[in-house]
């Protein structure tokens, strides 16, 4: 039998295409109410490199062609009596909370494209997840140094030739950040060493009570917090140094700036399109200002959206990192946890996506981890191989809150290492900053094959890439010394 929301559609075949779960949480009612999001046909051209440009050119013209945008958006909502509507130019979306009658007239627009969901639904479980299936925590272990996992991936060998991370901005979409721990406060790009300027340099984008208040962040914080711990160990894993014994981060030079994305482990398509949104054009801490001057060079995603979390339709997110791979921003995502349930078990955005660099886990003795969520992509029908690369991800020390050190599992732990080793070769290479398809090829291209037992998607265990580990585990002083191998017979070319 049909719901009095989903008879409004029945007879309007023109009408725009509708997540059938907001017509779902609509229910039996109309004067029932849901959040949704009424994406609106593009009007942009965001192709830069199509355009010729590169480097910060190429951030500024992406910015300017999807922030204009934003007016259209204004007047869209002015002509449907919804002013409070929050508007995302990155990707011409709206988030609108209205009824049946409401869904009917804005799906009816011919300028909207779709209408998607942006609520946690009914049977969303209580396990706090992060990507497919939940990280797991080991516990305190000891002091060290250089963590094993920096010594694996060859970063600890840049270290050595002075190439930690400097220039480099990097940058992070999680559970929050705890921004004063020793590890983690001299890299915050916020802190000058007296004071601390949280502008420009965090957001919050869990802006309402709807995902909960039990978190010891709250709403709309003014100051990096994290609830969790996972935010907080993933940022140690990047840039983590205390300047004494503790060197847990790939790249300790490079500066951090954070945005939360999610409530003690929940998010939505909303939160996650807010720091998408905010990381190609940071804001002042109220969301106004943007500026792209303080843009982040690379971006690690520990996280997934799963269909409990409302990304039941896969390209859901698919534009905001679409354009933020445009604008030359690397989008590093963990590939998730599930691959114990076998192939095909990438199946979460944002690692689905063709634009993201996508992460697997391997353990300390550089075989696969059996937890690693497996490709080929089958959940929008492409087929499309992932991950992309792996790196250490089992029994991975970093920091938590307030001021120690844990080590977790899963792929969550291997992409920040991915990230981190992103802004060392940065850091080497200026040029490769705002080149995302040149960074993810020299960290392929230099990439190690490991032992596998598996095999998915019809690619056996000694072809490369493949569905399990992607191009293998990484290498950045291979891909360092790649680059450096380029750029020098390049040279000879012209004396």
């Amino acid at each position: 039998m049909l719901t009095l929301a989903t008879a409004l559609f029945a007879a309007n075949s023109a009408a725009a295409p509708i997540d059938p779960e907001v017509l779902a949480q609509l229910g039996h009612a109309q004067s029932e109410s849901a959040a949704f999001l009424v994406v609106l046909k593009d009007a942009s051209d965001s192709n830069a490199v199509r355009a010729g440009l590169v480097g910060e050119a190429r951030l500024k013209h992406v910015f300017e062609a999807l922030h204009a945008q934003d007016q259209g958006l204004r007047e869209f909502a002015r002509v449907h009596a919804i002013e409070s509507a929050e508007r995302f130019w990155l990707v011409n979306t709206l988030l609108v909370t209205g009824d049946s009658a409401k869904l009917q007239s804005l799906a009816s627009d011919p300028q909207v494209s779709a209408i998607k969901a942006n609520s946690l639904l009914r049977f969303k479980t209580p396990i706090i997840e992060f990507g497919a299936a939940h990280d797991e925590q080991m516990g305190p272990s000891a002091i060290r140094a250089a963590t094993p996992g920096q010594v694996l991936t060859g970063a600890t060998q840049l270290w050595a030739l002075g190439i930690k991370g400097a220039g480099v901005v990097i940058a992070g979409e999680d559970t929050g950040y705890a921004w004063q721990h020793p590890a983690l406060l001299s890299k915050y790009r916020g802190w000058n060493g007296t004071v601390a300027e949280h502008n420009y340099n965090w957001f919050d984008g869990i802006a309402d009570n709807s995902l909960g208040t039990g978190g010891s962040c709250g709403i709309n914080s003014l100051q990096p917090c994290d609830d969790g711990s996972h935010g907080t160990h993933t940022m140690g894993t990047m840039v983590g140094d205390d300047g004494a014994a503790e060197q847990v981060g790939a790249a300790p030079d490079s500066k951090w700036i954070g945005c939360r994305n999610m409530n003690q482990g929940d998010g939505r398509p909303s939160t996650y399109l807010r720091c998408m949104q905010w990381m190609l054009a940071p804001t002042d801490l109220t969301g106004a200002n943007p500026d792209i001057s303080k843009t982040p060079h690379v971006v690690n995603n520990s996280w997934g959206c799963p269909p409990s979390e409302t990304c039941t339709v896969p390209d859901v997110l698919q534009a905001g990192v679409a354009n933020l791979r445009a604008a030359g921003i690397l989008f590093v995502a963990a590939a998730g946890n599930s691959g114990n349930g076998g192939c095909g078990t990438v199946s979460d955005p944002p690692a689905i996506y063709p634009e993201t660099f996508t992460v697997g886990n391997i353990t300390l003795q550089s075989s696969m981890n059996s937890g690693s969520s497996r490709g080929p992509v089958t959940v929008d029908g492409s087929n499309r191989r992932k991950p992309d690369v792996s790196a250490p991800g089992t029994s991975i020390r970093s920091s938590i809150p307030p001021a120690s050190y844990a080590s977790f599992s899963g792929t969550s732990m291997a992409s920040p290492h991915v990230a981190g080793a992103a802004a060392l070769l940065m850091s080497a290479f200026p040029a490769l900053k705002r080149d995302p398809d040149a960074v993810e090829a020299l960290l392929e291209r230099t990439a190690v094959p490991i032992t596998l037992t598996l095999s998915c998607g019809g690619i056996g265990t000694n072809i490369w890439p493949n569905n399990i580990a992607g191009f293998g585990r990484i290498d950045v002083y291979a891909a360092y010394q790649a680059q450096l191998a380029a750029q020098e017979a390049f040279q000879n070319g012209f004396e």
